[in-house]
Parts: C-alpha cells; structure tokens; sequence
C-alpha cells in the first residue's frame, strides 16, 4: 500500500511540476475537452462532407493546418446555422476554399523608401 501511495504522490508533484512549467499535458481534463472537442468536429465534419470532399480537407490539412482549421471552422458555423443543404461535394468543398483564401488573402506592398544624398546629379563631375 505505500508504494500506491508513493506512485500517487508521484503523479501528483510531476502534474504540479508540469503546470508549473506552462505544459498543456498536464491537466488532464483539460487533454479530456479537446478531445471530446476533436471528436465533435470530426462527426460534424463527417455528416457536412462527402468522402472526396473530405479527403480534400485532410491534405489541405498536411501541407496548410491553419487555412484547413479556417475551412473546418466555416463549414461547422455553417452545418450549426442550417445552412448546408446535404453533404458538401468536393466541388463545393473547392469553392468554400475560394472564398475563404480571398477572405484571407495576404497582401504584400513593397514601399520604396529613397534617401536624399548629399551628392546630386545637377553638380559637374571633375
């Protein structure tokens, strides 16, 4: 019985170790929640998409993670507001990629920033 007891007090002070040093590992029901968080999406995931739609979303997922996290996210507020008629086709998947890669679009401008010199071109070279 007290090698139990010394296991328990074991798990216990490297859980306070671990929240101590900011690891998300160490809550326990915290690991729980995304889990159940993670299924939740998948099964809404599952109903929206159709089999090549959602293939689509998990190699979008492997080379992009964050614009398929934005895709996931679009078609579940849709899926909740009722605005998906049936599954979602691979068409359809492309077209909501669209949407959200101009709603994310990045723009870059390039700003040219020239610096007075002393030396001008009006002055006769010797």
């Amino acid at each position: 019985m007290a090698d139990e007891e010394l296991e328990a007090l074991r798990q216990r002070r490297l859980g306070e170790i671990r929240a101590e040093h900011g690891d998300p590992s160490a809550d326990p029901s915290q690991q729980e929640a995304k889990q159940r968080e993670a299924e939740i999406r998948n099964t809404i995931l599952a109903q929206v998409l159709d089999q090549a739609a959602r293939a689509r979303l998990s190699n979008l997922a492997l080379v992009k993670p964050d614009k398929a996290k934005a895709v996931e996210n679009y078609l579940i507020q849709m899926a909740r507001f009722g605005q998906l008629a049936g599954k979602v086709s691979e068409q359809g998947l492309i077209e909501i990629l669209e949407k959200v890669s101009q709603q994310t679009e990045k723009k870059t401008t390039v700003k040219f920033n020239r610096r007075k010199v002393m030396d001008s071109d009006e002055e006769d070279d010797y």
